[in-house]
């Protein structure tokens, strides 16, 4: 082997019942360099990383570090191997400090008898510094999604690994926020230290990485330098097909339609947005657009009635709601796609037949308010044929399912109540490419069925790729519009992030 490799996974195999999640996977990581593991969801890049931190036993195969076979039995052993993981899935504990999350390790092993908080937020504070400005002190539940993954990140960077994984560490951040994320993972790489990126964004792994695995199938199809290889031959091997456009076809000038849909008339909510007034016409996709914090998620909550009190006016189809819950939203038609999908989009543990249901069970329920299991499953069955679903049985819990199919079966929920207008926020993050085609054809076939889509994406690619008309937020207030050939990341940006002097 040689010197210059760190890791090197040779013919590891894993299988969950009848499936093979991974097929005699052959991979290895140098030292110093930053490999990009790419591959659709359910291709087999969380098993292995499961595997190299000790969640996941393999079924054979051999693990060598420095040369040397080892047997990772736990996370804790990865730890003290060098191995640091920062999964996708925020994993803190809400109810106690930034600061104690960040040290937990450290605390545990401890046999001192009392906390030093001074000391232990001083060590936290100088960790997050090299991220981002968030008090130690504040407890976990009252930060951002954003927020949460910077203390993820941060609490790695206080092991002392010699292997980091990263597991779609920007899918929660601001364009700055990641652009300081890939500065540190270079000057730890310059360090010696080894850096495994996952990520589904074909730009950071061509701006920021060395090499580059695609995996299909629990396979490994393919490593390259990324110097020798294009963003279209690492997507074209993750799908195992030439993929056409990642964005159908736009809604034609000529017919764009007169028939507003959605009025929305001078609503505040007295804090975080304020005089907010917009319109979407029948058959458009309107995107918001604004820098984490700029009150964009707030404004569609509060359409949605599921945040506090609001003033202002929501007009449907030519009619003026009265709502005050978000059950009465439901009710109207109008319905709220999470942002945080493992928090709020679906519920994990249960099969996928009571999810879609979820929404409104009174729908597949007998006149007693038992739940009919054969209604139950129609639907299901209906929903996961319309949106292409991949699964087992509609009994298998949505955790079973990859990231892209659980996306599927909580838009499917939405569409169980048949809504006439359905508010998507960050409706593709952590969905790999061949899903984000699939999602983004949905969401377009529904425009043009008449329902009305509102989409609110920190990727500013999908924005101008999908949407007709893209709203951008500020500081609470919408500081502009773009349409057309006008829909660029600079407009976007501009509108975003500047003053009104200077727009002015």
């Amino acid at each position: 082997m040689s010197d210059n490799l760190i890791l090197q996974i040779s013919g590891v195999s894993k299988s969950f019942g009848p499936i093979h999640a991974l097929k005699s996977v052959d991979f290895d990581l140098r030292k110093g360099e930053i490999h990009a593991l790419a591959g659709e969801n359910g291709a087999g890049k969380s098993t292995l990383m499961n595997i190299i931190d000790g969640i996941l036993q393999p079924d054979s195969g051999e693990i060598l570090l420095d040369g040397t076979a080892v047997k990772i039995t736990s996370p804790t052993r990865a730890q003290q191997l060098g191995i640091g993981f920062v999964h996708q899935e925020i994993a803190l504990c809400p109810d106690i400090s930034v600061a104690e999350n960040i040290f937990m390790s450290a605390t545990n092993v401890s046999k001192s008898l009392f906390m030093d908080f001074k000391a232990l937020h001083k060590k936290a504070a100088d960790v997050l510094g090299q991220l981002c400005d968030i008090d130690p002190a504040v407890k976990v539940r009252d930060l951002s999604i954003s927020s949460q993954q910077l203390v993820e990140i941060a609490k790695a960077l206080t092991l002392d690994c010699r292997v980091l994984i990263l597991d779609e560490p920007t899918a929660a951040l601001t364009e700055k926020e990641a652009q300081i994320l890939f500065g540190i993972m270079r000057k730890l790489a310059d360090r010696g230290i080894s850096i495994i990126y996952i990520s589904h964004r074909m730009v950071e792994i061509f701006d920021n990485c060395d090499r580059v695995t695609v995996f299909r199938d629990g396979q490994n199809i393919t490593t390259r330098n990324v110097a020798e290889i294009g963003p279209g031959d690492v997507v074209n091997a993750m799908v195992g097909r030439v993929l056409g456009t990642l964005y159908p076809e736009k809604q034609a000038e000529g017919d764009r339609s007169d028939d507003v849909l959605l009025k929305v008339k001078n609503l505040s909510d007295g804090s975080r947005f304020h005089d907010v007034s917009f319109q979407l016409e029948r058959g458009c996709i309107l995107g918001i657009a604004g820098l984490i914090g700029s009150g964009r998620s707030e404004i569609v909550k509060g359409i949605c009635r599921l945040e506090g009190a609001v003033t202002g006016e929501v007009w449907l189809n030519g009619q003026q709601l009265a709502t005050q819950d978000y059950q009465q939203s439901i009710d109207a038609g109008v319905v709220y796609l999470s942002e945080d999908r493992k928090g709020d989009g679906v519920f994990l543990d249960m099969p996928i037949t009571v999810n879609i249901s979820a929404l409104k069970v009174e729908q597949v329920a007998s006149k007693l308010g038992v739940i009919n299991r054969d209604k139950e499953e129609g639907q299901a069955t209906a929903l996961a044929k319309k949106l292409n679903l991949k699964y087992g049985r509609l009994s298998d819990p949505v955790s079973s399912l990859s990231g892209g199919n659980q996306q599927k079966v909580a838009i499917a929920k939405m569409l169980s109540v048949n809504p006439k207008l359905i508010f998507l926020d960050e409706p593709t993050r952590g969905v790999d490419v061949g899903a984000k085609v699939e999602i983004h054809k949905i969401l377009r076939d529904l425009a043009q069925s008449g329902v009305g889509i509102v989409v609110i994406s920190s990727e500013l690619p999908e924005l101008i790729g999908l949407c007709d008309r893209v709203m951008v937020v500020r500081e609470g207030r919408i500081s502009g519009e773009v349409s057309g050939a006008d829909i660029t990341e600079e407009n976007v940006m501009r509108l975003a992030s500047v003053t009104d002097a200077a727009i002015a």
